[in-house]
């Protein structure tokens, strides 16, 4: 199985996580691609057997350039992880198989619970652009910046690797 797992992180979790899902598609037997949502490709036809794409919830959705402004700003150094496009840029431009298996994910802060999704803004853009959604999750951080919450690596691990089964299942159906 050949997997791209696309991410876009400010402060480094989910980056961190999409590596974590990256090692438990490895896990289950897959090849995987892990790239920044800058540099990942827009043309994806026939090139693999799962999507997952994830970003950090900013304003109740996906961030968009305004908001990864505000977010460098946050920083004494202005330093995000990623500095280019977004997952909603990559999401907006991606060719995909049609019925191309695709999991979303994003990172919430922990507390206040706040209503909005990152991950389904993305799952939202990739099934109008031909997915099919088989995964959807969100991790939670601690704060804005993080670290994240005891435990959402180990369960970002479990929910990817969980992910190859499910995608197999799907091309088969």
């Amino acid at each position: 199985m050949r997997a791209l797992v696309v991410y876009e992180s400010m402060y480094g979790n989910t980056r961190d996580l999409a590596a974590a899902m990256a090692d438990g598609l490895s896990a289950r037997g897959a090849t995987v691609e892990l790239v920044d949502a800058d540099a990942a490709p827009a043309e994806l036809t026939g090139r693999f057997d799962l999507v997952v794409a994830g970003a950090p919830t900013h304003a109740f959705s996906l961030p968009k350039p305004q908001s990864r402004a505000d977010a460098a700003r946050r920083l004494d150094d202005g330093a995000l992880v990623s500095t280019g496009t977004g997952v909603r840029e990559w999401a907006d431009r991606v060719v995909l198989d049609k019925g191309q298996p695709t999991a979303t994910f994003d990172t919430k802060v922990d507390k206040p619970r706040l209503p909005g999704s990152a991950a389904r803004s993305a799952a939202r853009r990739l099934r109008d652009r031909g997915a099919t959604i088989i995964g959807s999750r969100t991790f939670h951080v601690h704060g804005a910046f993080g670290p994240l919450v005891d435990g959402e690596r180990e369960r970002a691990r479990e929910w990817a690797a969980n992910l190859v089964i499910d995608a197999a299942i799907h091309r088969v159906s």
